[in-house]
């Protein structure tokens, strides 16, 4: 592409000296810089799981892993001429905004209590970060430690993760499912995301097929013993009025999970949605007065 500047070239997980010398042949024409060759190395490789790698915040050698990466590189990549090459990229200033920007959601409430650790990972910062810039109060819960919802909020949110990894510790955590039960009773609005809307549910199959009870707010059974791929963006259309909005407001969202619905209460869906290819993918979700969730985690409105 004419509008690209290539300054020079990295090779990555090189087999040895004669790969190195064949690609530093293949490279003689281009006038271009050959930076560096990084050799295979069985140490950088990161632990994967059904939804993609392993996060960070659960990789305790993820230091030793880094500080292998830098040596490498240390080693194998001439560092004083890529520093040498860089320079301030050319990038036209945006023009002014015409209006104030939008957070992407409006607050679910005025004090929102989000769960976050292990098992419930999967929240875009813009988010949180727009509900707070739409004037909320941010509190934050750990349902693997059994900790309830601040009893105060008047808002609960369940981002997605991998609830399908610590099933059984979540069903046995009484003080969480009570807390999050008591925010359901007392009117608070309770949204849950993938993983969020699992541990809604009645019930979770895990993947060697043990059945855990969930807080059994949403008429919903989900199993891993055979799982499916799902994924994709979605456009989707709000069923009815709530803390979202109202009836009809459209949202940006994506899909990712494996989870298999065993049954799902279609009485009340939550959402109307279209893939990113415009199909109709029918009704999605499900809402049970303030308590309501889906498998998509949502990006932005439209």
């Amino acid at each position: 592409r004419a509008d690209v500047a290539i300054a020079g070239v990295l090779f990555n997980r090189v087999g040895g000296a004669e790969h190195r010398r064949a690609l530093e042949e293949a490279m003689a024409g281009l006038d271009l810089p050959v930076l560096g060759a990084l050799p295979r190395d069985a140490a950088l490789t990161l632990p994967a799981r059904h939804l993609g790698l392993v996060q960070a915040r659960e990789n305790a050698a993820l230091d030793d892993f880094l500080e292998r990466a830098a040596d490498l590189v240390t080693e194998h990549v001439d560092c004083a001429a890529l520093a040498a090459l860089a320079r301030r990229p050319r990038i036209a200033a945006p023009p002014p905004p015409t209006s104030p920007c939008a957070p992407p959601l409006a607050p679910l409430g005025q004090r929102i209590a989000i769960a976050r650790d292990d098992a419930f990972a999967f929240c875009y910062p813009a988010l949180v970060t727009g509900w707070r810039g739409g004037g909320a109060e941010i509190s934050l819960f750990s349902p693997l430690a059994d900790e309830a919802p601040e009893a105060t909020a008047d808002a609960v949110y369940l981002p997605g993760g991998y609830p399908e990894l610590h099933a059984g510790r979540i069903a046995g955590n009484a003080t969480f499912l009570a807390g999050l039960r008591a925010a359901a009773a007392r009117g608070a609005t309770v949204f849950g995301e993938c993983g969020g809307y699992m541990v809604l549910g009645h019930g979770l199959v895990d993947a060697a097929g043990t059945r855990h009870a969930m807080a059994g707010l949403l008429a919903l059974e989900t199993s891993f013993e055979a799982p499916r791929l799902h994924l994709g963006y979605r456009d989707t259309v709000l069923a009815a009025g709530g803390a979202l909005g109202p009836a009809g407001a459209r949202f940006r969202g994506h899909e990712f999970h494996y989870a298999k619905v065993l049954s799902e209460d279609r009485a009340a869906p939550l959402w109307r949605c279209h893939d990113a290819r415009g199909r109709d993918l029918g009704a999605a979700g499900m809402a049970a007065g303030a308590v309501m969730g889906s498998f998509i985690h949502l990006i932005d409105r439209v």
